[in-house]
């Protein structure tokens, strides 16, 4: 399965030079969001694969207007072709927003999944908006990551841990790439392709 994750920044490869061909032989569409709804509502429009999101801690617009065509994967696991996906978007609170959670409050979101995390025997990828706790973070309260990511990839142990939020144009050496444990963990920012079933994602992942 070839998935296509995107984040944070609307891509001009995708969006200004679009051309059908660049989503050919793309099976999942993955948005860690902080996107224009329109722009996923466009990609949605060219191809028959799914395209799931889960919102960022800009996408209060989300509320009035929902990308059309996309599916809104916030605080439940979404099963496609027998891979269970969990979504957790939003970001560590630093001001008042819909989309922003203290780590007591995501903990508690997660706690509110333990039946379909216990049905489902846990999930194969857990996207989110935030990165996890000194996995990839930031140092500045908006683009720190939550501790209850680390502890759900420590508990079920998810083949993919997807992510945006921290550009990559920052200048912190943010990677695109990182493995914890046995997860592997992209930086969706911008856009990014790679197949499930790689096992040399740092050397093959396509931007």
């Amino acid at each position: 399965m070839r998935i296509l994750a995107i984040a944070d920044e609307e891509s001009k490869y995708l969006w200004d030079y679009f051309q059908k061909e660049k989503l050919e032989g793309i099976d999942l569409i993955l948005s860690s969001g902080d996107l224009n709804p329109n722009y996923l509502s466009f990609l949605a429009t060219f191809t028959t694969a799914p395209v799931l999101y889960v919102r960022g801690n800009h996408d209060d617009r989300y509320e009035k207007t929902p990308p059309d065509g996309c599916i809104c994967i916030e605080d439940q696991i979404y099963v496609h072709e027998g891979i269970r996906i969990l979504g957790l978007g939003g970001s560590m609170r630093y001001r008042p927003g819909i989309n922003q959670y203290t780590e007591k409050e995501m903990k508690k979101r997660v706690k509110k999944l333990w039946f379909p995390l216990l049905y489902r025997g846990g999930f194969d990828i857990l996207l989110t908006h935030s990165p996890a706790y000194q996995l990839n973070d930031g140092l500045d309260l908006p683009h720190q990551g939550f501790q209850v990511f680390n502890s759900l990839m420590d508990k079920y142990h998810p083949r993919f841990f997807i992510h945006g939020h921290v550009h990559m144009s920052y200048g912190r050496n943010q990677k695109r790439y990182d493995q914890y444990n046995q997860t592997h963990v992209i930086n969706a920012y911008d856009r990014c392709v790679f197949d499930y079933e790689d096992d040399n994602l740092r050397e093959h992942l396509k931007r």
